[in-house]
């Protein structure tokens, strides 16, 4: 069995493992990888973009090397390569509980328990839930649903295809060092520098694949495109922009806004803003199955796109 092979079975037995177990409560291995980066971060924070740079190479270095070192082991057993590549896609990939945490909210909602959908949206998102009605609540989901779906599910997938398990795990560590030290706060500032610019360029690709796949999945391909032309370069980031412009034309729905993130306030570009509608309820049931739709054919995708690169290699 060729490599590509491995790589293709492996990847959907992962994806697949993630659609009927989800992420496990305890001992996830993301949340070892946080905590080992939280330990590197003591050791060696300070207020200097150097210092973030040598964190960023340390942490997201060492997750690259352990998927190269595991790789190799395997390599000389077919059976042993798609069931590491199963695993690590399974480690990486969050669809199930990105579903999964939306859907929670979404019946708390549709109950008219709004307290109880504030308490769980900080499991989603960093918004301020205090300060946010029903909808307000609800545009948050989907426009975490449509980023979410590139961080966790495609962007993965991409760089799967391209390096394989080191790939893939290269890629979560860098999204979660993102997460956990890539903000503007004063502490983080310089620190975090280099593990946002890296988010920033490693999330590119599965962007823009998102985008377009989110157009092929949709209710309203045109409304897709049409917005994420329109509107996703006004967005602030440059991967989240493409992902919820697509969205927002997808679903006919308006995105964006003000926002609240710990006490600051964002006044964000509308996308989707000419013939969107506000966001309702509703519509987090229907991003959520626009979103594993687009999970489904970026797995197709990336895998075709595998074989055809390695194919004309020989």
């Amino acid at each position: 069995m060729g490599a590509d092979r491995c790589y293709a079975y492996g990847a959907a037995a992962g994806l697949l493992g993630d659609l009927l177990l989800g992420d496990p409560r305890r001992g996830h291995p993301v949340a070892v990888f946080g905590r080992a980066a939280t330990a590197v971060e003591g050791a060696l924070w300070h207020d200097h973009r150097g210092w973030g740079a040598l964190h960023t190479a340390v942490c997201a270095g060492g997750a690259v090397a352990l998927g190269a070192v595991a790789a190799r082991a395997v390599r000389p057993s077919p059976v042993a390569s798609v069931a590491l590549t199963a695993a690590a896609t399974w480690a990486v990939v969050g669809g199930t509980s990105l579903a999964r945490e939306a859907d929670l909210i979404g019946r708390a909602l549709r109950a008219g328990d709004v307290e109880a959908a504030r308490a769980r949206l900080p499991h989603l998102c960093g918004r301020d839930p205090q300060a946010l009605d029903a909808d307000g609540i609800a545009r948050a989901v989907v426009e975490s649903v449509a980023e979410n779906t590139s961080d966790a599910v495609v962007g993965a997938l991409v760089w799967g295809a391209v390096g394989g398990v080191p790939g893939l795990l290269g890629f979560r560590a860098v999204n979660t060092l993102d997460a956990m030290v890539g903000h503007k706060s004063a502490r983080l500032r310089r620190f975090g520098w280099a593990s946002a610019r890296l988010d920033d360029l490693a999330g590119w690709p599965g962007a823009r694949l998102t985008a377009v796949l989110t157009a092929a999945a949709g209710p309203d391909p045109r409304g897709a495109l049409r917005a994420w032309k329109a509107d996703a370069h006004r967005h602030p980031s440059p991967n989240a922009g493409p992902v919820e412009a697509s969205f927002a034309g997808a679903l006919g729905v308006r995105l964006g806004g003000t926002l609240s993130y710990g006490g600051r306030i964002e006044h964000r570009p509308v996308l989707n803003g000419r013939t969107g509608r506000a966001v309702r309820v509703t519509d987090i049931d229907r991003a959520v199955r626009l979103s594993r739709r687009v999970g489904l054919l970026a797995l197709g995708a990336t895998v075709a796109a595998r074989r055809l690169v390695k194919g004309r290699g020989k």
